[in-house]
């Protein structure tokens, strides 16, 4: 089925996605929603919904299928299933003992102990589906229901055309399980850490060892599952890469702050080198393949600040909604609709291509005015 008519149809099932690669990107036709049907689909709803989210989806799901080791595939489809945080067995018991250890050296810095791990977690069941979660906090990247699926099928995509570039120019493989795992695994705890509200807002995301808490809790539910650590030493580097020595420290704190809450000793893991100071040697290149596949937000965290406040003045001018509403649940419904059906992508460059009035006509197709 294309993708163009499987929009058009306006369902969700049972597309067909190419076995290799995303299905090519079309104009597409909406469901047309009203207010109301915002204010009454949960985030999951949504996301079901939503063309662009459910191929994602069924991409990632085909991807993590394609991992030839079959130990390592089933962690990672188990993961992805169900993104429930197990970590929390390993830190049960131990949880004011990892608090004062990570506080102590400095990577808990104005978060409470209370605040220290999101709340609602349970080690058996995920608080969501993984194809229901924002890609980042709610006034970043892909911050709408089914945002993580369309920005980790994206960065799936992009490592994996450096893995054939790296094959096609120079000669060489590298390890295609590890590339796929690796960015598959990049935001996993993204489903635990940006749960939604019952305003339609996601939540406020804490630091943890200088970077989003999503990251260090990610690898340390990766190092609890037991994945192999060149996994977890790929995953690592999604944030910052080992090129330079002031750029290594990153990857390499955040894995000894993961270590401590999964209750690991990384060198013995062999996460880190045998001196504890740098990434294990000579170092992966996959690792550097899984930080530039995650490079979108350099385009998307921009795009979605920029379309965020067109939204709102949409929705004062055409759908009747005051500048309070503008923060409430009403336009978070509106807008979570919005950006499920058409992504903030699309949207954005709808407004950079033909302007804000083709925007405009644009959200009149999928929410009635």
């Amino acid at each position: 089925m294309e993708r163009r008519d499987f929009l058009k149809m306006g369902i969700v099932a049972g597309a067909a996605v190419a076995a290799s690669a995303m299905p090519a990107l079309a104009e597409a036709s909406y469901t047309e929603f009203t207010i109301k049907d915002c204010m009454e689909l949960t985030p999951k709803q949504m996301a079901e919904n939503s063309g662009a989210v459910m191929e994602s989806w069924k991409y990632i799901q085909k991807q993590a299928a394609s991992i030839r080791n079959p130990k390592l595939r089933k962690a990672v489809q188990e993961i992805i299933e169900n993104p429930a945080p197990r970590l929390l067995n390993a830190v049960a018991g131990r949880k004011k003992e990892v608090y004062k250890e990570l506080k102590k050296k400095g990577w808990l810095e104005g978060v409470s102990y209370d605040a220290f791990l999101p709340e609602n977690g349970s080690a058996k069941n995920a608080n969501q589906p993984f194809y229901a979660a924002p890609g980042s906090g709610y006034t970043s990247h892909h911050c709408y229901p089914g945002g993580l699926a369309t920005h980790t099928a994206l960065n799936v995509e992009m490592s994996l055309a450096l893995y054939d570039n790296y094959k096609n120019i120079y000669g060489f493989d590298l390890d295609r399980d590890v590339v796929v795992a690796a960015q598959i695994l990049h935001d996993l705890h993204k489903p635990w850490v940006f749960q939604w509200q019952k305003d339609g807002s996601s939540r406020n995301e804490n630091k943890l060892a200088g970077t989003g808490e999503h990251h260090v809790l990610g690898l340390a539910e990766s190092i609890t599952r037991g994945l192999p650590a060149e996994v977890c030493v790929a995953q690592a580097c999604a944030h910052n890469h080992p090129g330079f020595s002031k750029d290594e420290e990153s990857p390499v704190r955040w894995l000894k702050a993961a270590a401590v809450i999964a209750d690991v000793e990384p060198v013995e893991y062999g996460l880190l080198a045998a001196d504890g100071k740098t990434l294990p040697l000579q170092r992966s290149m996959e690792a550097f393949v899984t930080h530039l596949g995650d490079h979108d937000w350099i385009l998307t965290v921009p795009a979605a600040k920029w379309l965020i406040p067109v939204m709102e003045d949409i929705a004062v001018q055409d759908y009747g909604m005051t500048k309070a509403e503008t923060k409430s649940a009403k336009f978070h419904a509106f807008r979570n609709i919005v950006f499920s059906q058409a992504t903030i992508m699309a949207l954005y460059h709808l407004m950079q291509k033909d302007g804000r009035e083709a925007l405009r006509k644009q959200v009149h197709t999928i929410v009635k005015a």
